[in-house]
């Protein structure tokens, strides 16, 4: 019997909507953690650059899997339920990582793992897009990459401590803590609304009705706001209805390509900016640069303290500045720390033949102390600049770009190319710090270059706009930088509904007045 119990405060829905985050964080901190422990070396015989590449790859992989496979649930079971199958598979894939005996089971665990953040990454930003306001969002959504943020700070301090633990245990602890976020979340699922607009779409208009009014209306079904809302989702799915589809062909017709393009673009350059693969392997990073031992897990934790302390920023503005300078910027500051780290270790580095002891993937060192303190800096700008930038923005702008008939499925493809191309890069970073050193950082800058391009040209304004008046800003134009922006007619909307609602007020109001005169005369 499902409970009658409804959560209602949106900010509190978000936060454990976006738990999957913080298992995502966890996934990618407990690997850097761990990775240069002598335990782990120890344990799993020291991976070579290719086969650490392919464990730390192997959650990105079946990250790609859950992506796909969202697609088939998303729709049919909704937002909500679908982000409670990824909780059941992370705690199975928790259970066996931190029992991992070989490097196989090790890698089976990731995949297991990955899928269920797979489904994460897709579900949370569109139930949340799907449950709030316009102007709250931008920093709901950011919820999402915050998490992610706290996610890698926690589990790599409790790494760090766990460090010092003799034996396997020193890894086996933080992978079985992961499946905490996973069991709060199950546990509150039951109690948190379905999104409305999926109720919408399966002709549940009136449990639609309810939960907008529960979250915008504090329960009263007849507030303005409510009301406008649901005209607008009411007038938008029979508009899809009668030109839509829902194949996969539709996702390319010219009405929607653009549409498509943007939202599986921001996906894409989010993920090759570098900050991810970086991140995984931050500890090789710190090591090129010269810090060795328990200063390379501190210079690390500083990292990770930064990109949470800036997201605060990020979070308290996000709905305040416009995407698509945020995102321009955030390219231009990217590639600018990633030539210079480049430069920086080209002028001050050495080669250093078959690796450095334990770690063969390091074979470039800097030993200059100013330029490596200047190389730590650009690590520490990069990681500021994307996570108040790229990081937020990157989740948010495709959950506000896509009309309700191709949602899932453009999401599906999106997080899907995210992946892959996480996949891609966390396997191609191990090798590429081997083979070509320092020049890593020249590609991502370059990708960084490409971004910035793409955006100005074809990234239109999503800020303040209602999913469902996304329509008009692309019918524009097909260039970015020609498109007017302008804010939400929703305000008008809602004034013209409580026009309606006070004038039918007053002639109810009229009508009984006139019945009690009649009743009293008679």
């Amino acid at each position: 019997m499902a409970p009658t119990f409804r959560l209602q405060n949106v900010y509190l829905i978000s936060f454990l909507a976006t738990l999957g985050g913080l298992m995502q964080g966890f996934d990618v901190a407990s690997m850097s953690a761990i990775i240069g422990t002598k335990q782990y070396k120890s344990y799993f015989h020291s991976p070579n650059s290719v086969l650490q590449g392919g464990i730390t790859a192997s959650m990105a992989g079946g990250s790609l899997l859950g992506a796909i496979a969202t697609n088939l649930t998303a729709d049919r079971f909704g937002r909500r339920d679908s982000l409670a199958i990824g909780c059941v598979i992370w705690i199975v894939g928790c259970a066996i990582m931190s029992s991992a005996q070989n490097v196989a089971q090790l890698i089976v665990s990731r995949v297991i793992n990955g899928f269920a953040v797979g489904i994460f990454s897709c579900q949370a930003p569109l139930f949340i897009a799907e449950i709030s306001k316009p102007d709250r969002r931008g920093r709901l959504i950011a919820f999402q990459n915050w998490m992610i943020g706290w996610g890698t700070l926690i589990i790599y301090f409790i790494s760090y401590g766990t460090s010092f633990v003799e034996g396997n245990a020193s890894f086996r602890i933080p992978w079985g803590l992961q499946m905490i976020p996973a069991l709060v979340m199950l546990a509150f699922i039951p109690f948190m609304p379905r999104s409305p607009r999926w109720l919408a779409v399966k002709d549940r208009w009136e449990e639609a009705h309810d939960v907008l009014a529960l979250l915008h209306g504090k329960g009263d079904r007849m507030e303005p706001l409510v009301l406008a809302e649901l005209h607008q989702i009411k007038e938008k799915i029979f508009l899809e209805r009668d030109y839509g589809s829902t194949s996969w062909v539709e996702l390319i017709k010219p009405r929607n390509v653009m549409r498509t393009q943007a939202a599986v673009c921001a996906h894409l350059w989010s993920q090759f900016s570098g900050n991810n693969a970086l991140m995984y392997y931050i500890v090789y990073i710190f090591q090129m640069a010269g810090i060795q031992g328990n200063r390379q897990l501190i210079s690390g934790a500083i990292q990770y303290c930064i990109s949470v302390g800036v997201q605060v920023f990020a979070f308290a503005f996000m709905d305040h500045y416009r995407r698509r300078w945020a995102l321009m910027i955030g390219s231009v500051l990217l590639f600018t720390w990633l030539f210079a780290a480049a430069g920086l270790m080209a002028n001050y580095g050495h080669s250093v033949p078959g690796g450095l002891k334990g770690t063969p993937s390091v074979t470039w060192v800097v030993d200059n102390q100013a330029a490596s303190k200047a190389i730590i800096s650009c690590a520490y700008l990069f990681v500021a600049s994307y996570q108040l930038t790229w990081g937020p923005i990157g989740w948010v702008y495709p959950s506000e770009v896509l009309p309700m008939f191709i949602r899932t499925k453009v999401t599906s493809v999106g997080v899907g190319v995210n992946w892959m191309g996480n996949f891609a890069l966390t396997f191609f970073t191990p090798p590429a710090f081997q083979h070509i050193q320092w020049r890593t950082f020249i590609i991502f800058g370059v990708f960084n270059v490409a971004s910035l391009i793409h955006v100005f040209l074809f990234f239109p304004e999503s800020k303040g706009k209602t999913l469902e008046e996304m329509d008009e800003v692309f019918a524009q134009s097909i260039w970015a930088f020609k498109i007017k922006y302008t804010g939400s007619r929703l305000e008008e909307d809602v004034q013209e509904v409580a026009k309606d609602v006070n004038a039918a007020a007053a002639d109810i109001e009229e009508v009984e007045h006139h019945a009690t005169k009649r009743d009293s005369v008679a």
